[in-house]
């Protein structure tokens, strides 16, 4: 691997960490009842991995995002404000609080 696809995939490892929406994600699973461990499972990942993913510390690729979605009952438009809010808010030019 080059140094220069390297570096391209450390910054796209950085963005993807930013659009995960912790705090929806923290308050659906309250909703539903569900625990970190249920998430690890779910993922088929240790339960402290699962929690550096859901708190943006670790990045989650697309397919734990799908796994997660399931797991929370998300509708297909509900997912992209779980999983990609701050790319639609930077599109339309206005941070998300």
């Amino acid at each position: 691997m080059t140094f220069e696809l390297r570096s391209a995939t450390m910054v796209l490892e950085r963005e993807v960490r930013y659009l995960i929406n912790t705090g929806k994600i923290k308050g659906r699973l309250a909703e539903l009842g569900l625990t970190q461990k249920d998430v690890s499972k779910a993922l088929g990942i240790a339960q402290p991995t699962a929690n550096q993913k859901i708190n943006n510390n670790r990045p989650m690729d697309l397919s734990e995002a799908e796994k997660l979605g399931v797991l929370l009952k998300l509708s297909p438009n509900d997912f992209e404000t779980y999983f990609f809010y701050n790319h639609v808010a930077q599109s339309n030019g206005k941070e998300d609080s």
